[in-house]
């Protein structure tokens, strides 16, 4: 407990909570999915990094080619003849009305294969961290380089083949997109249907990725085949919509952040290194769960609730929790046990009785030497015991369990004795018939 009159300052009352008294173990229990992230957050944080910078090895692949791809954009927009003038001030006269976005097309496809590869690349890494994190979220003991490896193995096929599914149908919408934009540039077409197309198409890219991201939560939590999780993942994004866009909103702060450009850009760059993907996985999977104690582990036998989390009990003096109550209760049925080792005095190793260590090449002698040490041992420890056997600790220790052996031996003799009257004058009813 902190000494009284000592003032705390404000981080180390945010790392540490409340004062040290009685009721500390209690108040710092998470009893909400929002203290268990907070909970998590600062309590497993170098354990958040650790998973981070695992996920961000498998990343890399994907990084390199978004920069091979912006590189690329950036080399043709400099080289082909967009607003550049020839000679003295007179425009080149070459008609480049879509040409911009032809050119976007053509990159976007070719590079679009490349990622779904490296996509697929980076959902090895991804199913290895959300293991560890969502055992985090259920408030369990990790290991974290032995348990991500392990997360790899159990969830490498669901996250590989929704990460396939989510990757294929971005690579087909932002086709799209970018065919619209062509359309509209050149003047093919109808500018009001395809601007709607674009609108519908990045509609259907947001809630392809509240899709893979419910696919990602489910396939780690349960066993589902794949057009199960894609039924499920679909009816989940569209029952909790408004729930879906506010926590996507708030996990995907880091990424929002590099968006922003400036200052904001290497703020969002050295928190995505250091625990942006780990922070983004432990936000939705916090989400979904409470998503899944709600509408599946409420409504099947046997379901989990709550796990990760203590609902408090109302009583007198407070609220106590639910892990509280089962340590007592536990603790309780620990002591009412009788223990050998407490209940007879046990001689402490002080003194220069050893056992005798027989050479290499021993004889009889060497035998009997060990018979006899091994056996001045024995004896030296039942005299202690006899000495100290009436000791007020050991008398009032096996006294109380004494009464609760008697107690116990009265009640069977009681039975027995009802028993037996019971069967007497059954015996006599029918002797009297």
């Amino acid at each position: 407990m902190a000494r009284q009159g000592e003032k705390k300052g404000f981080i180390a009352r945010m790392l540490e909570g409340k004062e040290r008294d009685e009721e500390y173990a209690r108040s710092t229990l998470p009893t909400s999915r929002w203290s268990l992230f907070w909970d998590i957050f600062k309590g497993r944080f170098s354990k958040l990094v650790i998973v981070n910078l695992l996920m961000l090895i498998f990343c890399i692949p994907l990084v390199v080619v978004f920069f091979l791809r912006y590189s690329y954009i950036a080399v043709q927009g400099s080289t082909l003849p967009f607003s550049s003038f020839l000679g003295s001030g007179y425009a080149q006269a070459v008609n480049t009305i879509g040409l911009s976005e032809q050119m976007l097309n053509s990159t976007n496809m070719m590079f679009g294969l490349f990622l779904i590869l490296v996509a697929l690349i980076a959902g090895i890494g991804i199913s290895g961290g959300m293991y560890v994190i969502r055992n985090m979220v259920w408030t369990e003991g990790i290991f974290v380089a032995n348990d991500f490896w392990r997360g790899i193995k159990i969830n490498i096929g669901v996250v590989l083949k929704s990460t396939l599914f989510y990757s294929i149908m971005l690579y087909l919408l932002f086709l799209a997109i970018g065919q619209s934009n062509l359309i509209i540039a050149v003047g093919a077409g109808n500018e009001v249907l395809f601007t709607i197309s674009k609108v519908i198409s990045y509609i259907a890219i947001g809630l392809f990725t509240l899709m893979y991201l419910w696919m990602l939560s489910m396939g780690g939590s349960y066993k589902l085949k794949f057009f199960q999780l894609l039924k499920n993942a679909f009816l989940m994004t569209f029952g909790l919509i408004f729930q879906n866009v506010f926590f996507v909103v708030l996990m995907a702060i880091p990424a929002i952040l590099i968006l922003l450009g400036s200052f904001f850009q290497i703020i969002g760059i050295i928190i995505m290194i250091l625990f942006g993907l780990s922070y983004m996985l432990l936000v939705w999977l916090d989400y979904t769960q409470w998503a899944f104690d709600k509408f599946i582990e409420t409504r099947r036998e046997g379901g989990k609730v709550n796990r990760g989390i203590y609902s408090k009990v109302d009583r007198k003096g407070g609220a106590q929790s639910k892990a509280i109550q089962e340590y007592q209760q536990n603790l309780e049925e620990a002591l009412s046990v009788k223990s050998d080792l407490s209940s007879r005095p046990i001689k402490p190793i002080t003194d220069d009785l050893k056992v005798y260590e027989l050479p290499d090449s021993f004889s009889r002698e060497d035998l009997k030497k060990l018979r006899e040490s091994k056996q001045m041992i024995v004896e030296d420890t039942q005299k202690y015991a006899q000495e100290h056997i009436n000791d007020e600790k050991y008398v009032t220790y096996n006294a109380k369990f004494e009464e609760k052996e008697e107690e116990e031996k009265n009640n069977k003799d009681k039975k027995k004795s009802k028993k037996a009257d019971s069967k007497a004058s059954s015996d006599q009813k029918k002797e009297d018939k």
